[in-house]
């Protein structure tokens, strides 16, 4: 069995408690906000429709669960007003995910959120490191061939239901 290295815990160790401190913080002040409705599934349904129209299966394949329970993450974020249902003009049946004004604003509140969260490790390391730690991690994340990061995924398909 491989040790730890000696200048700490694993870096994915790390990344795992970073990303839920940074997620955990999102919400509270989601919630703060009065964004009460708002579940940790939906930034990333967010995200997709923002740059498209999203069917129930593309939402399906990105969250990693049925399309049953991709239809009722879907309905959900339909009835709090985020998304829409669109028309395909290829196919009368589908009802692609559209983004609305409401799911605009929410992604805006999230920025906003997560750069206040940012400053908060700005104060604790500096601007510089910051930046430069961000930079590293485009680098290391790139694709190598186009240097596109890959689509936010959830760690879990637990995500999409209620906490």
């Amino acid at each position: 069995m491989t040790q730890a290295p000696a200048d700490g815990p694993p870096l994915a160790r790390l990344f795992a408690i970073a990303y839920q401190a940074l997620i955990d913080g999102l919400h509270d002040r989601l919630q703060a906000q009065g964004w009460t409705d708002v579940r940790p599934a939906f930034g990333f349904v967010l995200l997709a429709a923002r740059d498209h129209p999203t069917s129930v299966t593309e939402v399906a394949a990105l969250m990693g669960i049925t399309k049953q329970a991709a239809s009722k993450l879907v309905n959900a974020m339909v009835s709090g007003g985020y998304l829409c249902h669109g028309a395909d003009p290829r196919d009368r049946r589908q009802r692609p995910a559209v983004l609305t004004s409401r799911g605009e604003e929410l992604l805006a509140a999230v920025e906003r959120i997560y750069g206040e969260l940012e400053d908060g490790w700005a104060e604790v390391i500096g601007a510089s490191h910051v930046r430069s730690m961000r930079g590293d991690l485009i680098r290391v994340l790139s694709d190598p061939g186009d240097g596109q990061l890959p689509p936010v995924r959830p760690p879990d398909a637990e995500l999409a239901e209620p906490r």
